[in-house]
């Protein structure tokens, strides 16, 4: 059977093109922007924020959230209007992307109703798992399971990485690392990005691993004396997250710990690790060719600036 299928999520459509089902995708969301082979469907989706300062957005969807308003507008007309059978869309963070509640009340209307498919992963076993589950529900199980496989192996060849840079050195100390998902205020790392930084051999003392990512205080930040500094905020491409940085610079505590890590990093969050999708793969093996020296780790063209 012909499915229907709209992605109102990122790393949905990545996986849904992974697992061959890219034909039959009807439309996507305005954060759906890769692979670019899909940026000719419909959008349906819009966000009510728009980016100026970090702080000022956190402002936007403070005030936002608790009115108990959503951050997107959804085009239902439109959604209705194309029949989907499937909606793969998420209930893990109402940042992100169009909350599920409203999909749901949208979907309750239609006949027939489309299958809803939510994913919630928070670790990278879950992120894997969703790889099936879209495969499954979309009618292609078999690439699904093919594709994940592949994935896993590569996981497999990071862990290996940290496992053998420990027997060869009985000294051997994990590099702290500093991931900033968010710089004013300051958010570290959560959900799938500790374990990853873990996985790669490194660790992360400020927000352990499957832990959703809070605010943190810069005494807390730098109590952890990290080695190494990762700026990756949720969202933003290359040219915003060196603005950031350069802002970050400005401060006296930040350039402290700048002046002590070993190596800083500044990474497109927009395109890596803040989406739960396949290419975290890719982000787990840029961590390896980062903390373990490895270049023949390096993804090609991961979008990223080593400034220290």
């Amino acid at each position: 059977m012909h499915q229907r299928i709209i992605s109102l999520l990122p790393s949905a459509a990545e996986i849904i093109c992974l697992v061959g089902g890219q034909p039959e995708m009807v439309a996507r969301s305005h954060e759906d922007d890769f692979p670019s082979t899909i940026q000719h469907l419909p959008i349906l989706t819009e966000a009510k924020t728009r980016f100026t300062t970090s702080a000022d957005v956190d402002r936007q969807v403070s005030e936002a959230l608790s009115q108990g308003n959503s951050l997107y507008n959804l085009d239902v007309d439109q959604l209705k209007a194309l029949q989907p059978s499937v909606i793969v869309t998420q209930d893990l963070c109402n940042v992100c992307s169009i909350d599920l509640v409203s999909v749901q009340r949208v979907a309750s209307k239609m006949d027939p109703q489309p299958e809803i498919v939510t994913l919630n992963p928070t670790s990278v076993s879950e992120v894997m798992e969703s790889i099936t589950t879209v495969g499954t529900a979309i009618g292609h199980a078999k690439e699904a399971a093919k594709v994940r496989g592949e994935l896993e192996g590569r996981i497999q060849k990071c862990k290996d990485v940290a496992t053998q840079a420990k027997k060869d050195n009985p000294e051997y100390k994990p590099k702290k690392v500093m991931f900033f998902e968010w710089t004013d205020p300051i958010y570290p790392a959560g959900h799938w990005t500790p374990e990853m930084i873990e996985m790669a051999g490194g660790v992360h003392p400020i927000n352990p691993p499957g832990i959703p990512s809070k605010r943190v205080s810069v005494e807390s930040v730098a109590a952890t004396e990290p080695d190494v500094l990762i700026i990756c905020p949720c969202g933003l491409d290359m040219p915003a997250t060196r603005k950031e940085y350069n802002l970050l610079m400005e401060k006296d505590w930040f350039r402290d710990l700048a002046s002590k890590a070993t190596s800083i990093a500044l990474v497109d969050g927009n395109q890596m690790f803040n989406r739960s999708g396949p290419r975290l793969v890719e982000c787990t093996e840029w961590l390896v060719m980062l903390l373990h020296d490895r270049p023949d780790f390096e993804p090609v063209d991961f979008p990223w600036e080593r400034v220290k």
